[in-house]
């Protein structure tokens, strides 16, 4: 046998992989990925990244399988129905490929989420259903600097997108007036969440799931290695046609989205322990300032629901995406309440005295304090070791 001989070894579960020829797996098995959501596109995203080897996977969901989940979901049984999501696919991971380590949660990834997440990862993959939730992820992925790749599907129909923050196009670049109105449509004129606005269901077929899902999949793996991605763009397929064109958004100089944060001061704190006046005075300590300080939230906090009719009050401190418009129908008289909303704690106000987690602030955050020497961004680092 010649010494240029190729030897495979069978016994190496990813030797076909390694035949490519820029292929790394110490890369994969070093890399961590953010999946948002377990449903049709994301049981295949996560099928993919697991017989890839991707060492961490972080898996967010909040919805329970249904039967109907069960002609598009690769991940589910029948014996499934009425389980969390999210959890069922991370044991169904671990027993496609136990090289990968997965961290699954029950939870809305707007407000049950921590930015140091969206941080520590190497890419975002979002498998949603709705403009709110991808704005959301676009917006903390581009305060972080974090790629992300989104994904969309209706019938046979499907796009992938590419976004690396901080340069080109991002996700609300491309968005238009009327993704802004149908955003605003789950809420009512009380800013309230209306449930039944939520009951639409996308129809999708598993064969687009299949193949967008591997889109996204094959986008990260490029990120993960460094290779060229098509950032800021959308590979758009017809299935009915059987077109595929790639189209280029445009960057908007005035985009909200385009906020990137500082390195954060990393302090031995807790949203689930820790007050927000600990927060303040560790922050006073670390950087030996003064005065009073002042805390903004990332996410509107509904502190009560006030009836301008009766007068009744209920205290809610949950934040607004949490809060349905049938809560705010009074117990007293019926009519419908208030939100008294606040995304402003300060250093002497009563509400300093509340936990973080009590202000909306989730575990593993990243949280802005503003001192008379300005803004400073603190990582909550107490909660490093459970992130979700």
């Amino acid at each position: 046998m010649s010494d240029d001989s190729l030897l495979i070894d069978e016994d190496d579960r990813y030797s076909r992989l390694r035949l490519i020829a820029w292929w790394d797996q110490q890369k994969l098995s070093a890399a961590k990925v953010l999946v948002v959501g377990a449903g049709a596109l994301g049981n295949e995203v996560l099928k993919n990244l697991a017989l890839l080897g991707v060492g961490s996977i972080y898996l967010v969901d909040f919805d329970a399988i249904e039967e109907s989940n069960l002609t598009r979901s690769v991940l589910f049984r029948q014996r499934d129905c009425g389980r969390d999501k999210a959890i069922v696919a991370a044991e169904m991971l671990q027993d496609i490929n136990p090289d990968t380590q997965i961290v699954a949660a029950r939870a809305n990834i707007i407000t049950d989420v921590g930015l140091g997440l969206f941080r520590d990862v190497d890419v975002v993959i979002g498998c949603l259903d709705n403009r709110e939730a991808r704005l959301w992820v676009n917006r903390q992925c581009w305060k972080v600097g974090t790629p992300w790749v989104d994904g969309g599907i209706q019938e046979i129909n499907g796009v992938c997108k590419v976004f690396v923050p901080p340069h080109g196009a991002c996700y609300e670049c491309a968005m238009t007036e009327t993704d802004y109105r149908l955003i605003n449509l789950r809420y009512s004129c009380p800013l309230l969440r209306q449930e039944d606005l939520l009951a639409g269901k996308v129809p999708t077929a598993p064969t687009i799931s299949s193949m967008i899902g591997g889109m996204q999949a094959q986008e990260a793996l490029k990120l993960i290695h460094g290779m060229e991605v098509s950032e800021g763009h959308a590979l758009v397929y017809n299935g009915v046609a059987n077109n595929f064109y790639k189209t280029k958004y445009q960057h908007r100089e005035d985009c909200l989205s385009h906020e990137t944060y500082p390195e954060a001061l990393a302090l031995p704190l807790s949203a689930r322990r820790d007050t927000a006046a600990d927060l303040f005075e560790a922050v006073a300590t670390a950087l030996q300032v003064a005065g009073p300080l002042k805390l903004e939230l990332d996410r509107d906090l509904v502190v009560s629901l006030d009836c301008q009719a009766c007068g009744a009050q209920k205290r809610v401190m949950r934040p607004l995406p949490l809060v349905s418009m049938r809560e705010a129908e009074c117990a007293q008289c019926g009519e419908l309440s208030r939100p008294n909303l606040t995304h402003v704690v300060e250093s002497t106000a009563e509400l300093a005295g509340e936990k973080l987690e009590a202000l909306g602030i989730p575990a593993y955050d990243i949280v802005r304090v503003f001192t008379e020497q300005g803004e400073q961004t603190v990582l909550l680092a107490g909660d490093a070791d459970a992130p979700l």
